[in-house]
């Protein structure tokens, strides 16, 4: 039915007027927040993360202060780069460079022991491109500096990685009877215009990721076209052929309806089935946020937070529309991952172009399956 297609149309044109109508006076967000919260959304100077890798980095469940002042130092370089500024890269190289060299028991305390000799392995390569980075500061190379910027801030991800020792939270004993994804999974997606990768974060939305990993594995969206494509806007996909408008379980032959889900920062489990504006959190944000050129996010009808099933959209971001950190699309959507390569392709796809397939590559060990009633 077209009116059930217009869901994510309807409901996202509606609060990007809105956006525009209350313009960048909004104080809605606010970014103060804690000194160093464990989940983050913002750099350290107060500015919103715009990168997909920065911002599943940061949303790692994890409790560290000396691994997040070098990730925050190195992450800062880019923009430095980008206007220029060339004297404050000094300090960041600085910074990261005593961090690693002088905090190191207490990046190591928080990994557990047999896996110390893997992180002193990363901590020395990343030693060792502070040096490059200096040495390309010198002549300010700055294609270099973000290419090395780039490998540290992989080889910091993996040092967080190995922080993560157990899933953070309960997810409610309502949801058992959903796909969970307790951990986060890598996923390839093959299109008519070219190949995208996305990471979905179960950390964060582990049952809306983990329907999603699901249907993948299930080779549900393989050969599924987009259904509506808007240029600085949305890319959505999902609708299966035939009347319904969602995954229809062959196991009970009921639509599979997955609820909002949404991790708000400080808290230590999302919040289910209600959007922030409807909860009174207005100035709360999310961990995952909009922020993002290829958000990924689940689509729902504009009126049923719960009801959400097979179709997902990416948020093709245009910063002039969607401010970051003042998009009121944050906390009424359920963002579940992020495109990490792939975005131009993005910007090539349209109404009528097909996912020829979707496969997970990583981190499929991390889906729990429910438990089929006997």
């Amino acid at each position: 039915m077209d009116t059930c297609k217009r869901w994510l149309k309807t409901g996202i044109l509606a609060l990007l007027l809105c956006v525009l109508s209350v313009g960048l006076s909004a104080a809605w967000w606010d970014f103060g927040g804690d000194s160093a919260p464990k989940r983050e959304s913002v750099l350290p100077a107060g500015n919103a993360i715009t990168d997909g890798k920065a911002l599943l980095r940061y949303a790692l469940p994890i409790d560290n202060e000396p691994i997040r002042k070098v990730q925050g130092s190195l992450e800062e370089i880019a923009a430095r780069i980008r206007g220029k500024r060339w004297s404050p890269i000094k300090g960041d190289i600085t910074t990261a460079s005593r961090v690693l060299s002088t905090e190191k028991s207490e990046i190591l305390a928080s990994i557990p022991e047999e896996r110390h000799a893997e992180a002193e392995a990363i901590i020395e390569k990343l030693n060792a491109e502070i040096d490059t980075l200096r040495e390309a500061l010198d002549i300010k190379d700055g294609e270099t500096l973000l290419e090395t910027r780039a490998e540290m801030l992989a080889r910091v991800n993996e040092i967080e990685e190995l922080m993560v020792t157990e899933f953070p939270f309960e997810v409610p004993s309502e949801y058992a009877d959903l796909p969970q994804l307790k951990g986060r999974a890598t996923v390839e997606m093959t299109t008519d215009k070219g190949d995208i990768t996305l990471v979905v974060d179960g950390y964060s939305a582990p049952v809306t990721a983990g329907n999603f990993v699901d249907l993948v594995q299930r080779g549900f969206y393989d050969g599924l076209t987009f259904i509506r494509s808007e240029q600085s806007y949305v890319l959505q996909a999902g609708d299966p052929p035939g009347p319904d408008e969602g995954f229809i379980d062959p196991d009970t032959g009921e639509y599979r309806a997955v609820p909002l889900e949404i991790l708000v920062r400080g808290d230590d489990e999302p919040t289910y089935g209600i959007t922030l504006e409807a909860a009174g959190r207005y100035r709360d944000q999310p961990v995952l946020p909009f922020s993002a050129y290829g958000t990924v996010a689940m689509a729902r009808p504009e009126a049923d937070p719960d009801g959400g099933s097979s179709q997902f959209f990416f948020f093709l971001f245009e910063p002039e529309l969607t401010p970051a950190g003042l998009n009121l699309l944050d906390g009424r959507y359920g963002v579940f991952g992020y495109v990490t390569e792939g975005k131009d392709v993005l910007e090539k796809l349209g109404q009528g172009d097909a996912i020829q397939s979707a496969k997970v590559v990583r981190g499929i060990e991390n889906l729990v399956e429910p438990k089929k009633a006997a």
